[in-house]
Order: C-alpha cells, then structure tokens, then sequence
C-alpha cells in the first residue's frame, strides 16, 4: 500500500513528524496495527540496517531513523495492545560490570526493536548478579551482553557461569558483542551468538529464534 511504503521512506529519512502523520493516517486508512508494523516501520527500520551495515549511513542517522519509529510506535502500542500482537521475542540487554560505554549497545537495542522484540535494557556496569535476576523476573528469549573495555571481558565469562549455576542456562539464548568481542571468544566462554555490529546482532537474534 503507498500509506505504508511512504512510512518506511519516512522512517528511513529520519523524518519523526512525517513517521507519525503516515502511521496515523495508515489506521485512518484501517490498515492493520500489525502491517503498519510490519510492512511501514519495521520495514523502514530494515533498510536503515542495511545501510549501517554496509557504512552507507553513520551512527548519527540510525539514531534519528530510531527515534522517528519510536514515535511510531507510541500512536501504534495501544492498538497493537487491543489486537493481542506478540513481540518477536524479549531480549535482555546490558553493558557489563566495569564498563560504562553504551552507544553500541543501544544501537544493538534500537536494532532489535525495530526486529520487532520487547528490549529489557538493564543500562550500563550490569554485575552478573542483575543478569541473572532479569532472567528470573521477564521470560526472555535472549540474553545480550556488550562491552567495548577489553579489560571488562572477562565479565561476559562471568555471566554466563552465574546463569548456568542458577540453572538458566537452558532457558535462554546468549549473544555477546562489542569492539574488542570476536567470534572466537564468543565461542570460547561458550556464548550461543556473535554480532560484529548492530545491525549483524540484530540479524543473528532472529536467526536463534529460529
């Protein structure tokens, strides 16, 4: 529909108001809580993935495009309430302990979100004992861990012990990323994913679900 290829034109320019004037136009259009989602925002969001992805675009702009489908997403949450529409899946995201950097973490955040999951973001210096109780208390798919201090490496290891002596392990989905973070280290403290960068994360969320 145009309504919707409009929308995710406008969420790739960045263009908040024009973003909220085409999703509200769309449900005027009774168009579906979940193709607005789907087919307008989330697809605007794809786009603005790839491009990141292949260095079309910077960090600047995917945090414009993220805040123009945060404001989608406020006209569109009660609707997709009413119609019962589920997440992708809730992933648990955090720094970790001893480590303050959280841009890369928020655009992983951003990411997902626009995969269409619930994002618990526990924020910065998360100790391995806040990891654990986020997983008892919200029923998560994933758990990622970022951290851009090689120093606060150790900590993803950390973690990932605590979750398997709180018997956690099995229930949930590990992800690591973050500068210093490679796939060789993911695999060695035993982490079930990698993402190189935001978008990759993002991608590779998905494809666990699966």
């Amino acid at each position: 529909m145009p309504v919707l290829s409009d929308l995710a034109q406008a969420l790739e320019e960045g263009d908040r108001s024009r973003v909220e004037v085409l999703t509200a136009r769309a449900l005027q259009e009774n168009v579906s809580p979940e193709g607005i989602l789907k087919e307008g925002l989330f697809a605007g969001m794809d786009v603005v993935g790839a491009r990141f992805k292949s260095g079309d675009i910077y960090i600047p702009h995917v945090l414009i495009a993220a805040r123009a489908m945060h404001a989608g997403l406020e006209i569109l949450r009660p609707h997709l309430i009413r119609t019962g529409a589920k997440p992708a899946g809730t992933f648990i995201i955090g720094t970790v302990q001893g480590d303050h950097h959280d841009i890369g973490k928020n655009l992983v955040a951003m990411m997902l979100q626009g995969k269409g999951f619930e994002v618990i973001d526990l924020g910065v210096n998360v100790s391995s004992e806040r990891f654990v109780q986020a997983l008892r208390d919200h029923e998560a798919n994933i758990l990622g861990m970022s951290a851009l201090l090689s120093i606060t490496l150790p900590f993803m290891k950390e973690t990932i012990e605590a979750i398997c002596r709180a018997g956690l392990r099995d229930t949930v989905k590990i992800m690591v990323g973050g500068g210093p973070v490679t796939q060789a280290f993911a695999d060695q403290i035993g982490a079930d994913g990698y993402g190189p960068d935001a978008a990759a994360a993002a991608e590779n969320a998905l494809a666990l679900l699966t």
